[in-house]
């Protein structure tokens, strides 16, 4: 049987989480990275998001990352994002983000959600093109949060309904897969052994 792999892509911004090229988009489709036709993302990321995007040609795996198996429930990965926002939040909107909050679509499970200063990052950070708006009289902080479901533009929305206006997000880890050091536009393979298959919940 042929060896899984995962490839852990840095996505840039402006690029879709799709193959093909939409003539009504303005963004960059996944075929100006990837030539391999056996493909397929495993958890989607805004095209306007950065960071980890995850591509497996194999459907059990992809299967495991994008829907957990209930018995692995216990265990289950979350999505973790360097969030940039509009504002100094205080520690009554961090407990809200903790607790979760309530959106249009449901009330979102509790989140981990730190303050961190751009010194703590956990990796260097790319110039974004473009660049994010700035306004001279506001600041803006870093948060990294930890979600544990996949509502659409879920972190954005949470922040935004907190007050914290969201300026740029970067997914740093999910399904157990971290970005460390790849560069922007940058992606390595990573060959999943017995172990790793397990924790996915591939078997």
């Amino acid at each position: 049987m042929a060896t899984s792999s995962v490839i852990l892509f840095n996505k840039p911004y402006g690029v879709q989480s799709q193959f093909s090229d939409d003539a009504n988009n303005k963004f960059a489709p996944l075929s100006q990275f990837f030539t391999d036709k056996s493909l397929r993302v495993a958890g989607r990321l805004d095209a306007t998001s950065e960071g980890l995007l995850l591509l497996t040609s194999d459907g059990r795996v992809n299967k495991a990352i994008t829907h957990p198996p209930k018995a692995n429930a216990g265990r289950k990965q979350g999505k973790t994002y360097l969030v940039q926002v509009e504002g100094i939040p205080s520690n009554e909107q961090l407990e809200q983000l903790r607790q979760g909050v309530l959106l249009k679509d449901g009330q979102t499970l509790p989140a981990e959600v730190k303050h961190i200063s751009e010194e703590d990052l956990p990796m260097p950070l790319w110039q974004r093109d473009p660049p994010i708006r700035e306004r001279k009289s506001v600041p803006d902080s870093w948060l990294m949060m930890t979600i544990y479901e996949g509502k659409n533009r879920q972190v954005r929305r949470m922040t935004a309904h907190v007050g914290l206006p969201c300026l740029r997000l970067i997914r740093w880890s999910a399904a157990g897969f971290e970005l460390g050091n790849l560069a922007v536009g940058e992606f390595v393979r990573v060959h999943l052994n017995d172990k790793r298959l397990k924790d996915l919940g591939v078997f």
